[in-house]
């Protein structure tokens, strides 16, 4: 099981948050995005943002980071690592159903990711067998799009999809971002979009749509 940073709500947990990280941060990284989601007090979301293992990247050299799959060319969908992202999405999908275990359903699970971690999260939510609550994927690309028209599943066209990217990302090209919406929206996934005058990272704007996202999937009661 991946380790993670938990943060519970006041009372019982009614729903879960899992919020992967990018390439070379961990899961303390998004951490003091929480409060500034807006979340209602008694929303009962437990959040967890987990490690990636520590693996080494091509792409920095073969130095050993964080990272949810190898990166091996500049253009980030040439040589990818299949094999990284499989086993990668075989952790998260573990963590997922340990949240099901605990008595939270599927339908009351975000999965959330933000540049590689973003890819994690498209990746699995469109293989998943049951729906999430939703998916949020920023600042990302879709590892997969030739083989998406075969893979997605019903449950992921039933998923309420939030992309988001910033205008001048020069890491992973708001073109990749739009390449992922369009291939996403083309096999019938439900994809909310926001462009956002940045680089890659996170803004203000872009947190307080995530949070109102988060509390249109995820209900109160």
């Amino acid at each position: 099981m991946l380790d993670c940073v938990t943060i519970e709500p006041s009372g019982p947990a009614t729903a879960a948050v899992i919020w992967l990280h990018g390439l070379g941060a961990d899961g303390h990284d998004f951490e003091p995005i929480v409060p500034e989601l807006g979340l209602p007090p008694g929303h009962g979301v437990r959040f967890l943002f987990p490690h990636a293992p520590i693996q080494p990247v091509t792409l920095n050299g073969g130095y050993a980071m964080r990272a949810w799959f190898d990166v091996r060319n500049p253009d980030l969908r040439v040589g990818l690592d299949g094999r990284g992202i499989e086993a990668s999405a075989s952790a998260v999908c573990d963590l997922i159903e340990a949240q099901v275990a605990s008595g939270i359903p599927m339908e009351r699970i975000v999965l959330a990711g933000f540049s590689q971690g973003g890819v994690m999260a498209l990746h699995v939510a469109t293989r998943s067998p049951l729906p999430l609550a939703g998916v949020v994927a920023l600042s990302c690309f879709l590892a997969d799009a030739d083989s998406l028209p075969a893979q997605v599943t019903v449950a992921a066209r039933n998923t309420p999809f939030f992309l988001a990217h910033g205008t001048v990302d020069s890491v992973i090209p708001l073109a990749l971002g739009e390449e992922a919406r369009a291939a996403l929206a083309a096999v019938g996934v439900a994809v909310e979009w926001h462009r956002y005058g940045m680089a890659h990272g996170v803004n203000i704007e872009e947190i307080e749509a995530i949070g109102a996202f988060i509390r249109r999937v995820l209900p109160l009661g």
